[in-house]
């Protein structure tokens, strides 16, 4: 099974091809450049250095959020566009699973967080039972306070992973239960995202391209600054 992955939903931009067990090529940059800039030339560059013909893969692979909005419709683009062109299926992977994901089989929680900027964070909390990955809460987009009081529920060591360390770590640090994962591990990679993908095509869950939904869990901040100003404007003729 030969999957081509991509994942814009943070602030990385990976792409990577698996076979297999085998991790063929990945590319994951986290700079300045937008990832409409890079996202395409990584596809064709790993296609380019492997010798794979973009029509030999089986499924693609696309992280479909929660995250950034326009990251997110990036990806979104050019895994349909892809899917579409080379008339393949797409397997649609949760972000915060695939960075869960990272963590295998630890006996710790592991949570996910990822910044959604007003003090707030994406995040999930999972476990491992066996080789199987088990999400223990939903999808949520909370303040990383809410987040640290259901993680001293469980009492037990909790890995923190995700582009959302860096921006609460302090906070996060001052309980000796929570643990953060190494720079290799902790932020988005398009493996995790082949790798996760390819359990969900041995479980069947493969959709078509136009079948594409991404999971956003608040309005974008267009919307939001949208609302506030209609509301201080109905406020204002009252």
């Amino acid at each position: 099974m030969k999957i081509l992955a991509i994942d814009t939903s943070g602030q990385t931009a990976s792409a990577a091809l698996i076979e297999d067990e085998k991790l063929i090529g990945e590319f994951t940059q986290n700079d300045k450049l937008t990832h409409s800039q890079t996202i395409l030339p990584m596809v064709a560059e790993i296609c380019e250095k492997t010798n794979t013909d973009p029509k030999d893969v089986d499924y693609i692979a696309c992280a479909v959020g929660p995250g950034s909005f326009t990251g997110l419709r990036i990806g979104a683009a050019t895994a349909k566009g892809l899917c579409l062109g080379l008339n393949k299926p797409l397997l649609a992977v949760p972000t915060l699973d695939a960075l869960a994901y990272h963590m295998f089989m630890t006996g710790a929680i592991v949570c996910p967080i990822m910044d959604a900027r007003r003090q707030q964070v994406y995040a999930c909390f999972y476990e491992w039972e066996g080789e199987k990955l088990v999400p223990l809460t939903e999808y949520m987009a909370e303040s990383i306070d809410i987040i640290i009081d259901i993680a001293e529920t469980f009492e037990r060591d909790v890995i923190f992973l995700g582009d959302g360390v860096p921006v609460h770590r302090e906070k996060l640090a001052k309980n000796p239960d929570f643990h953060f994962a190494p720079a290799h591990c902790a932020l988005q990679r398009a493996a995790a995202v082949a790798s996760y993908g390819k359990v969900m095509a041995e479980e069947g869950k493969a959709i078509s391209g136009n079948e594409l939904e991404l999971i956003y869990l608040r309005k974008s901040q267009a919307e939001r600054e949208r609302e506030e100003r209609l509301e201080k404007e109905a406020a204002e003729h009252v």
